[in-house]
């Protein structure tokens, strides 16, 4: 079993790594982060070059992410809320699956064909909402594969509660290990 973790906090010991850190002590196989604000990947800039090529211009460590999603059997999105929002250098790095789609579109060729499951780690303080970072969230995994979404974790009051204090999260993130190890039928 290969799950693909991609990582939107900055922060290297803040909430978000805290509950990584628990799902992947309950996780079976092998296990990769993406960390995005200490990868070497560029956000797409729209050159087109996916709608008439297999593939993206640009080479950087996106080319073995590509991989990472072709192989894995679970992606997991984990990140804070900003604004509502997942974390703008994790929508940067995810904005390069953009090219799955127009290869699909203008092509015909579907590159992803591996069915997936899926799962979320949304964190936060203050007065945000994880609404939109989920729906945001769930559009991302289904483009790459993800047939079958687990329930989502999330500790919203991070500002007050430390993640590794939650109960709820943490709860949580045992049944989404359950989830994830779970063979496919």
């Amino acid at each position: 079993m290969k799950t693909l973790i991609l990582n939107g906090s900055p922060r290297k010991q803040g909430n978000t790594v805290t509950l990584i850190n628990r799902l992947v002590s309950e996780l079976d196989g092998e296990m990769t982060v993406i960390d995005a604000y200490y990868c070497d990947i560029s956000p797409c800039v729209d050159c087109r070059y996916c709608v008439t090529h297999t593939g993206c211009a640009v080479q950087d460590g996106m080319q073995s992410v590509y991989r990472l999603i072709q192989e894995s059997d679970n992606i997991v999105i984990a990140s804070p809320v900003y604004f509502n929002e997942l974390t703008g250098r994790l929508l940067d790095v995810i904005s390069r699956c953009q090219m799955y789609f127009c290869v699909a579109h203008f092509q015909g060729v579907r590159l992803i064909t591996k069915k997936k499951k899926g799962a979320v780690i949304l964190v936060g303080g203050g007065l945000g909402t994880e609404e939109t970072a989920l729906k945001t969230a769930g559009i991302i995994l289904r483009s790459v594969g993800c047939d079958e979404i687990c329930e989502p974790v999330c500790s919203m009051n991070t500002d007050t509660l430390n993640a590794n204090d939650d109960e709820k999260a943490l709860s949580g993130i045992i049944r989404m290990a359950e989830f994830l190890n779970r063979q496919r039928k």
